[in-house]
């Protein structure tokens, strides 16, 4: 359900528009036993006064968060790093994964239960999100342990977490929503929901506090996370070390996405693009970075496109995929910024349920799905959706980028100084920044 993303479709519509009538509307039970049933863990974060005070700012401040699916839980984690550096004591929990379990966060929920795309893929999940976000809800107004949060920071999963947000300022908890929705891009009618909900946006693009600060909304630019995590020149020949590549290899990654509805509805097609490439150039090599929780999906796909063989996938390492390749087939989404921030060309696809395809579409604001063309504000890069997307059209721009490299490198070149300019916009310290702004927030 997240995520930023920008203007291509990651979020479904707003939860309580999906809300079926009659008596299979009512919410699960919200007793202490659901809360243990749902999968929520004791946080043993400690007692506080009933005055709710922070001690020493944030010294043994108790965050809550909630951070939807794989990307945001990378956010996430890059942001407890800085949290946790300057309040080594402080405590986490609430919704996440890996990324911010390996920084002390404790998930009662998983944040892959909230990685879910579009209208009609929402209302398949509507009673289990909803469910969760209630007894969430009523975990942190009301915890067993007698310790609300100090703070609460949604990161990202607006739908989920903007709704959750204005429950908790009502009750006095502050809130700070990590990374912007992207009402400059699709679904403007956020700005009014985002106000009453949030004491203070953090934003990852520059142009996005004067947009908030217009309507009323407290922000600060932050910058992204990953224009740090990212180097400024990566390093090509030992990325394909790593993999077991040659550095005269001619490499495409595919990317399919990290949901499960993305990898149904794109891997046999990036797959069957992948086919046509290989009849076109058979040199080329093929490598694809998994999930483990999608692997088996992905090989499946490959498998039944007859490609299984001819590609390579590996454990993750995504960001290693993205520094060996030369260019990469890649599902519109947080990705596709990181495919920038490595330099390399790349062609964006996506396809969904033509139902919620129909129905977002009328809702977007602007010309480009992709963030790197959103934020270049110009098709810098193909973007190839819904029908457009066919196994034929994917594998021609996909090779116009490979021969591209020997026969128009100018072309290639442009591109990567236009991605480097983005990367330097992009780059601040986003951790001390971002603590900063919610140190302050403590502090009022």
């Amino acid at each position: 359900m997240v995520s930023q993303k920008g203007a291509q479709f990651f979020d479904g519509p707003p939860l309580e528009k999906l809300a079926p009538t009659g008596p299979t509307s009512a919410a699960p039970s919200l007793s202490a036993q659901a809360w243990t049933d749902g999968g929520a863990a004791e946080s043993g974060c400690g007692t506080s006064s009933a005055a709710h005070e922070v001690a020493s700012v944030g010294e043994t401040a108790f965050v809550a968060m909630v951070a939807g699916e794989t990307s945001g839980d990378l956010l996430a984690g890059l942001l407890l790093d800085g949290l946790t550096t300057r309040w080594p004591a402080m405590t986490s929990a609430g919704i996440g994964g890996a990324h911010m379990a390996r920084r002390g966060f404790q998930a009662w929920w998983p944040s892959d239960k909230l990685a879910v795309r579009g209208y009609v893929e929402v209302l398949r999940h509507y009673r289990e999100i909803v469910g969760i976000r209630q007894l969430l809800k009523a975990r942190l107004l009301n915890p067993p342990d007698g310790r609300r949060p100090d703070i609460f920071i949604g990161v990202d999963a607006p739908d989920f977490n903007l709704d959750l947000e204005g429950d908790l300022k009502a009750a006095g908890i502050k809130t700070v929503h990590f990374i912007s929705p992207a009402v400059w891009a699709w679904r403007a009618d956020r700005v009014e929901k985002i106000r009453r909900s949030v004491d203070h946006v953090l934003c990852i693009f520059p142009f996005e506090p004067a947009l908030l600060a217009a309507h009323g909304i407290a922000a600060t630019y932050v910058g992204h996370p990953l224009a740090n995590v990212i180097p400024m020149r990566p390093d090509r020949a030992a990325a394909r070390a790593r993999l077991g590549l040659q550095d005269e290899d001619t490499v495409v990654a595919i990317l399919p996405g990290s949901r499960k509805s993305e990898i149904q509805y794109l891997a046999e097609r990036f797959f069957n693009a992948a086919r046509h490439i290989g009849r076109a150039q058979p040199a080329i090599k093929f490598i694809v970075p998994a999930i483990p929780a999608l692997k088996a999906l992905i090989g499946q796909a490959a498998a039944r496109s007859g490609m299984r063989g001819a590609v390579q996938i590996v454990d993750g390492q995504s960001h290693t995929v993205l520094a060996a390749c030369d260019a990469t087939l890649i599902a519109s989404g947080t990705a596709t910024l990181e495919a920038a921030l490595f330099k390399r060309p790349m062609v964006i696809a996506y396809n969904m349920n033509w139902l919620s395809w129909h129905i977002m579409r009328r809702k977007k604001l602007q010309p480009w799905v992709g963030l790197p063309n959103i934020l270049c504000r110009d098709f810098v890069v193909p973007e190839l959706l819904q029908d457009a997307a066919t196994p034929e059209a994917l594998a021609q721009a996909v090779l116009q980028w490979v021969d591209d490299k020997s026969a128009a490198p100018e072309k290639i070149v442009a591109l990567e100084q236009r991605f480097t300019r983005l990367h330097a916009e992009l780059q601040r310290d986003t951790s001390q920044l971002a603590t900063d702004a919610i140190e302050k927030i403590l502090e009022g």
